[in-house]
């Protein structure tokens, strides 16, 4: 039986582009790595372990869109849309795992500097630029899906450490510093942290069943009691059944249940076209049967 608020998948959250992004990613990460070792370059050995990690992550965030993307089952009656979040959740870990590493060993650049192959590390590093930018490509546009922003995620950071192993090459290469690669490394690491930790943030928010971050509980429910025919809603939650699906439930308290079925129309209608909340669950209730609760 079709769920009445299951959603057909978006072309780009497909597990197939992610399946072809991961094998690109995974053989370039091999290749940058033997390279990145022969030349000393910490930036480059970084820019390889980030993708190293990406390959991870885009086969993670594969079987999330997978998994979100089955249907409602008896045991599973809002369907699977959750594991989008977990999928980045162990994403966005794994992100902070190598931004650490990372860390680790530049403080010891810092301390021990080691000649870099500078002509070595700016050619590797074009290439996966160019990579990491054909991979953001496959990934779409995803602002509103957290498994895809998270694989996401980091790739942008491969990106940047592209970048920063670029710009590293060079300046080894007209001036000798060898210290421009592991502070370059460190100033990558501090904008990827940054993001990852909003991210997080984001997730945890929805695993705990927090009211989705870009709506507003008490200007929904305001809207609601200003309806015709409601005097007020009370018990009222909103949480996500996945990042791109909400549900809400309500005790809706009416001056006439006779008038009900217009306006539990009503109230759906707008629901769905104003804050985009698909599942709905209400309860009408007269003056006489209110109970007050504190959560609305």
């Amino acid at each position: 039986m079709r769920h009445p608020n299951h959603q057909q998948p978006h072309l780009h959250n497909s597990p197939h582009r992610l399946y072809f992004a991961a094998s690109i990613t995974l053989i370039y990460a091999a290749i940058e790595a033997s390279v990145g070792w022969w030349a000393n370059s910490l930036a480059l050995l970084s820019d390889a372990g980030h993708m190293l990690t990406d390959t991870s992550a885009l086969l993670i965030a594969s079987l999330g869109a997978w998994l979100a993307q089955r249907r409602p089952t008896p045991h599973h009656s809002y369907g699977l849309g959750r594991a989008e979040f977990l999928a980045a959740l162990i994403n966005g870990l794994l992100i902070l795992v190598m931004a650490s590493i990372v860390i680790i060993h530049a403080v010891e650049r810092l301390q021990q500097p080691l000649p870099v192959q500078g002509e070595v590390v700016s050619t590797v590093a074009f290439i996966g630029l160019v990579l990491n930018v054909l991979v953001l490509y496959l990934l779409g546009h995803s602002e509103t899906d957290l498994n895809q922003r998270a694989a996401a995620l980091h790739v942008l950071s491969d990106l940047l450490a592209s970048i920063v192993a670029i710009l590293s090459g060079l300046v080894i290469i007209f001036t000798g510093w060898t210290l421009i690669d592991p502070l370059l490394s460190l100033l990558i690491v501090a904008f990827i942290l940054y993001s990852t930790l909003r991210l997080l943030r984001e997730v945890l928010h929805g695993l705990m069943e927090g009211v989705p971050l870009e709506l507003s509980l008490t200007a929904i429910g305001t809207e609601m009691a200003a309806r015709p025919g409601v005097l007020s809603v009370h018990d009222l939650h909103i949480w996500s059944l996945s990042s791109q699906r909400f549900a809400l439930s309500a005790h809706v308290v009416l001056l006439d249940l006779n008038q009900w079925d217009s306006i539990l129309d009503d109230l759906r209608h707008m629901l769905s076209e104003q804050y985009g909340i698909d599942h709905v669950t209400l309860q009408p209730e007269t003056p006489a049967r209110v109970v007050h609760s504190p959560s609305c």
